[in-house]
């Protein structure tokens, strides 16, 4: 099992690795938050202490951290709305590119970064790539307020459009709500399986309450996979 843990990560960092050679002198980059996106700051910031000129907007407090303790210079949207690249991970990736994103709680702000770019590459192992979506529970950040209801609106909703299940509350190992940097909760919708994803993501959309979901659709242009044989690229359709 050990082993098995280690060539992911190994996986992980090649794709990272690859996703390195996006990055130009003068960028603006959008930094992803999860275990995939940690190796890639730790990569850029090799570069930037070799010398590489880039401005980063991390998607988490977890994620601005690592960047400065790494050296990488970082800056916030207000400040730097538009950017270049964003390098991000994804739980799941579809063969048109669409992702299930959100499973280290960052989406809602994710989602705010990678709109604010010319361009988004996912990095993954292998593992992440799926023929349908929905195995991987859907994350959606939601308000606290009227937290039941709009969980009940969420099952209702995903039911209707073929992908019925439960969305229980993320809960922190003290089984307190896990809460968001931006101050939400967060549901994961055990679904199964997603055949229309556009239409389970307009349906969410539509629910107050629900501040986003993690469901990214045309976000990314660009996957990198690392797998046993070494790494892919693929292009969105």
């Amino acid at each position: 099992m050990l082993k098995r843990e280690m060539d992911v990560e190994a996986q992980k960092r090649a794709a990272a690795a690859k996703a390195l050679e996006f990055v130009r002198p003068g960028m603006r980059l959008g930094l992803g938050t999860g275990s995939t996106a940690k190796h890639f700051i730790e990569l850029l910031s090799e570069k930037v202490r070799g010398g590489l000129d880039i401005l980063a907007v991390p998607t988490s407090e977890a994620t601005r951290a690592q960047a400065m303790a790494s050296g990488i210079p970082v800056t916030s949207l207000d400040t730097t709305p538009e950017l270049d690249l964003t390098v991000d991970g994804a739980d799941e990736i579809a063969p048109d590119l669409t992702l299930i994103k959100g499973g280290g709680g960052a989406l809602l702000r994710e989602k705010i970064v990678a709109s604010a770019s010319t361009l988004m590459v996912v990095i993954a192992d292998e593992s992440k790539w799926v023929s349908l979506l929905g195995r991987f529970p859907l994350p959606i950040e939601i308000a606290p307020f009227g937290a039941g209801s709009t969980r009940r609106l969420i099952e209702t909703v995903a039911a209707v459009v073929g992908s019925p299940g439960q969305a229980p509350l993320r809960k922190r190992p003290d089984g307190q709500a896990f809460v968001t940097d931006g101050g939400h909760w967060i549901v994961d919708a055990h679904l199964q399986r997603i055949p229309d994803p556009r239409r389970l993501a307009a349906q969410l959309s539509a629910i107050p309450g629900v501040m986003e979901h993690g469901l990214f659709i045309d976000v990314a242009q660009t996957a990198i996979l690392g797998g046993p044989d070494g790494v892919r690229v693929i292009e969105r359709p």
